[in-house]
């Protein structure tokens, strides 16, 4: 366990709490990882074994572990046959932005399947007693839209409060980010709360605003986000940005209390260094504190997207990555 606290919290930027967030000397180097660390929107739980998992955009849902957060193998895709319905919303069909979690007794993962800069998209659902690659069961489809809708269903991010409630939030460009109410006894959408609500938005939806993660701590719902333009190598202009609310449907506001849905946000991880682009987040809690896990790309490896994990300090009432 020492090795694993000391590789995230021996920083270059550990003195960040000291630092004004938002400004680019702020922000930490990603900690130490090695080995299989190209990925795209990843998503990481460990297991009672202590074993992590990692899942991301590709194929079947590109597959990863690690034994001690630092060194990462490639394993194979979550599914070992990809789900015939995929080729209804991408010609080539392949999986993005996975969410995995663990309820019940049974890891379950959204994820999405579209093709790039398109709204014809479809949130899926597949579940899983052990969570290991090969093992997922697919479970259908959960939400969709089209080229008419004035949203993309993607990038989902499932939240359990603490009352029982479940609740999917997702969205890419068009008008921002959305959420519905989901059944626990299906994973699907509620039949009885079939409303669904917007958390966060661009101004004319020029710009994007995507990748919606939510956790609960100290009392507060907190939306993480990534912002401006992801998947152009050194030309990425991504970021994290993370407003908070005292209900889970909102309004989330930033630092300033400018709301997400009028542009807020409060940044948490921009480009520094030789970190470009940093964004398509998910945030774990982990024995040592909780993690965010995204995605950069590397400026001095030709933009090469790598894998970064970072600890989270809470105790400004605000996520602080160090």
């Amino acid at each position: 366990m020492m090795r694993r606290r000391t590789a995230l919290v021996a920083l270059p930027a550990a003195v960040l709490l000291a630092l004004i967030p938002g400004t680019a000397s702020a922000y930490p180097n990603p900690g130490h990882v090695t080995g299989s660390v190209i990925t795209h929107d990843p998503t990481m739980i460990r297991t009672a074994s202590g074993q992590y998992l990692l899942y991301a955009t590709g194929g079947g849902i590109a597959g990863k572990a690690s034994s001690d957060r630092i060194a990462f193998t490639a394993s194979a895709d979550a599914f070992s046959s990809r789900p015939g319905w995929w080729s209804r919303y991408s010609s080539v069909p392949e999986a993005w932005a996975p969410d995995i979690s663990y309820h019940g007794g049974t890891y379950l993962m959204y994820y999405s399947v579209s093709s790039f800069g398109s709204n014809t998209s479809a949130i899926g659902l597949a579940g899983s007693t052990t969570g290991l690659p090969g093992s997922w069961s697919d479970y259908g489809i959960v939400y969709t839209s089209n080229s008419s809708s004035d949203f993309n269903a993607i990038d989902p991010n499932l939240f359990v409060d603490d009352d029982g409630s479940w609740w999917l939030s997702f969205g890419s460009w068009w008008t921002g980010i959305k959420m519905i109410r989901i059944d626990p006894s299906t994973g699907k959408q509620s039949a009885s709360d079939t409303t669904r609500r917007s958390l966060a938005s661009r101004p004319s939806g020029t710009k994007a605003v995507e990748a919606p993660y939510i956790v609960k701590r100290n009392g507060y719902y907190y939306l993480f986000a990534s912002y401006d333009t992801c998947c152009a190598g050194t030309g990425s202009t991504y970021k994290v940005k993370v407003g908070r609310a005292t209900r889970v449907t909102g309004p989330y506001r930033d630092r300033n209390g400018v709301a997400m849905t009028n542009n807020g946000g409060t940044p948490v991880l921009e480009s520094h260094g030789r970190v470009v682009g940093p964004g398509g987040q998910s945030v774990m809690k982990d024995v040592d504190g909780d993690l965010i896990v995204y995605h950069y790309y590397d400026g001095l490896d030709n933009g090469t997207p790598k894998l970064g994990v970072n600890l989270l300090n809470w105790s400004s009432g605000w996520p602080v990555a160090y």
